[in-house]
């Protein structure tokens, strides 16, 4: 099984952007911490992060990955062409945040993306990331549906 992390705009300045909200680690810890995990489930993993829309949207469309945990920053509230992508591949693909977006500003509160994910998980901080990863290794693997 192989899992794409796909990471939009602003994720590549976590730890210096609003380290009050997004903690102090890394993408790269991000990315660790995945990969650790990922590992122990013998999964192959892919990470890409990109600031452009287009990119990110090349990238679903393109990928040979079996599922997709999909932070897409601040696209998430604003992006029907996301939205789009993730409605025209088959692949199943879970949405993250780090903090909790529906205790923030009221513009973050609603998703163009959550209705065509898989499903949705914020607010754990970098945990956020291993429980999509897991429930999404899960739905693949045809543990629970």
């Amino acid at each position: 099984m192989k899992l794409l992390i796909l990471n939009g705009p602003n994720l590549n300045m976590l730890g210096k952007r609003e380290p009050e909200i997004y903690g102090k680690n890394t993408l790269n810890d991000v990315l660790n911490l995945v990969e650790e995990y990922c590992n122990s489930l013998n999964c192959d993993v892919e990470f890409y992060q990109s600031n452009h829309e287009g990119d990110l949207i090349d990238k679903i469309q393109m990928t040979d990955a079996d599922g997709i945990v999909f932070n897409a920053g601040a696209y998430t509230h604003t992006s029907v062409a996301l939205r789009d992508a993730i409605s025209s591949v088959k692949t199943p693909v879970v949405e993250v945040h780090i903090s909790n977006v529906h205790s923030r500003e009221e513009f973050r509160h609603k998703s163009m993306m959550a209705p065509v994910c898989l499903g949705q998980i914020c607010g754990f901080g970098l945990d956020s990331y291993i429980l999509a990863v897991n429930g999404l290794y899960r739905f693949l693997s045809k543990d629970v549906k």
